[in-house]
């Protein structure tokens, strides 16, 4: 009986948790999580800047990869507009490790292993594809304000991965 109270508690904390997604107007946690090189990062960091955090599903995939690459072709441009980029996966350090290394991106990945900031995002859920039903990162990016607040979501039916820099440019 107690492991199953146990159980329906940690049922209603989830609910609890998914009804609690980060929208437009909200502040960014201050925690981040903690980079390809094991380094933390914290929203303190992007202080006087704007932030496009993106959340991609996997590294090295063809979608991924294209949305990754547009932001490095445009990484000069977002900065020239304030813009710091930083990316959120839920791949290892040494796989965020390679992606960088294989692509020359110039900016960071975190490492959400444990899923923690893409739960608090609202980017980790049930997923459905040729038929299968299974829990994945939704492809979100997050543009926050020089003062941590969100000011713009891009949803995943939104981003065109291969334009996402100029996306972003556009507004």
């Amino acid at each position: 009986m107690l492991l199953f109270d146990y159980f329906i508690l940690t049922l209603k904390e989830i609910k609890i948790m998914v009804g609690m997604a980060l929208k437009t107007g909200d502040k960014a946690p201050e925690i981040l999580g903690f980079d390809q090189n094991g380094n933390e990062i914290k929203l303190a960091d992007f202080s006087g800047k704007k932030l496009v955090l993106y959340f991609y599903p996997k590294d090295n995939t063809p979608g991924c990869t294209a949305q990754a690459c547009s932001l490095r072709d445009d990484y000069v441009k977002l900065r020239e507009k304030g813009y710091e980029v930083l990316g959120v996966s839920v791949d290892s350090a040494t796989s965020h490790q390679k992606f960088i290394a294989k692509h020359e991106l110039p900016f960071n990945l975190i490492a959400d292993t444990d899923k923690l900031l893409a739960e608090k995002f609202g980017t980790w859920g049930e997923k459905k594809m040729y038929g299968r039903t299974y829990m994945g990162m939704f492809r979100t990016t997050f543009l926050i304000d020089e003062n941590g607040v969100i000011e713009r979501i891009f949803s995943p039916k939104e981003i065109k991965t291969k334009e996402h820099g100029k996306q972003i440019l556009s507004l």
